[in-house]
């Protein structure tokens, strides 16, 4: 025999909310049937448990139980089918807050479809450039969500899922993706404004542009220094793109509050001085 759990609340047939009784620790257990019959206790060697994951954090279990009542247990299950088509298509080292995250969202998203409330998502066409694979396996979850519960999903819709389908695999919390693609949408709107051109959405310049940006960003972050050779000579060859890149390098380092290297605006810089080369080769010089 293991340890004893305590079962507190059972969220679907193959979910439960349980308490070790020896540490006192709030779990969440997943397995086919295991949440099937009336159950007070369940053993931790218990076969049918296939995952099981801590509520370590306060804010998160706090949380979560506020929501548990309002959830239903289809929810959990379709939830439980996605993580698995996530682990499947994409990665088997998934954050462990997504099998909290994701059913709170579904049912959240649910209930503003379901009352006629719109679903705009700003950030689409950037996410679909920046996150691909994750939309691709959003779709997906999409049709599973909208055959399931009979309500169309709309695209809006599927770029929230792709962010909380990224966040389970990066490890990244949804919110710091949002602020990451905010920052590079304002970016993208300063080389504009600047430049007085217009970058269209649907061109791979843009999806060029926002990729870079991105990674710059994730560089910046992980502390990565990507070195440059060509960024002296560069820099005074084409100033006012090196003005630019400086700009920006100077606007990441003061919403990241990090340090942004040198190299690393030279590699902007020379974006923008490829950019702006196709413009003036296509549009008139901006």
């Amino acid at each position: 025999m293991g340890t004893t759990y305590r079962v507190e609340r059972v969220m679907s047939n193959n979910a439960v909310l349980v308490t070790d009784t020896a540490s006192g620790s709030e779990l969440i257990l997943l397995g086919k049937g295991i949440g099937f019959g009336k159950i007070t206790t369940l053993d931790s060697q218990d076969a049918r448990i296939d995952k099981k994951f801590r509520m370590d954090d306060e804010a998160q279990r706090k949380q979560f139980q506020t929501l548990l009542g309002d959830i239903a247990p289809e929810v959990f299950d379709i939830s439980e089918e996605i993580i698995s088509m996530m682990e499947r298509d994409i990665s088997a080292n998934l954050n462990e807050h997504v099998h909290v995250a994701l059913p709170s969202h579904i049912h959240f998203a649910l209930y503003r479809l379901r009352n006629g409330m719109d679903i705009d998502n700003p950030f689409l066409y950037e996410t679909r450039t920046l996150f691909p694979k994750e939309y691709e396996v959003a779709a997906k979850a999409a049709e599973l969500i909208g055959a399931t519960f009979g309500i169309q999903i709309p695209e809006d819709e599927i770029g929230f899922l792709a962010y909380h389908v990224h966040s389970a695999i990066a490890h990244v919390p949804v919110g710091q993706l949002v602020k990451s693609t905010t920052l590079i949408t304002e970016i993208v709107e300063i080389i504009e404004r600047r430049r007085a051109i217009h970058i269209p959405k649907n061109s791979l310049d843009y999806a060029r542009l926002i990729i870079h940006l991105r990674f710059a960003i994730e560089r910046v972050k992980q502390k990565k220094t990507v070195k440059n050779p060509f960024v002296e000579g560069m820099k005074q060859l084409y100033r006012e793109e090196y003005e630019l890149a400086s700009e920006i390098g100077a606007m990441l380092a003061d919403r990241l509050q990090m340090h942004v290297p040198e190299d690393e605006v030279g590699y902007i810089m020379m974006h923008l001085y490829r950019l702006f080369q196709e413009f003036a080769h296509t549009d008139g010089t901006p």
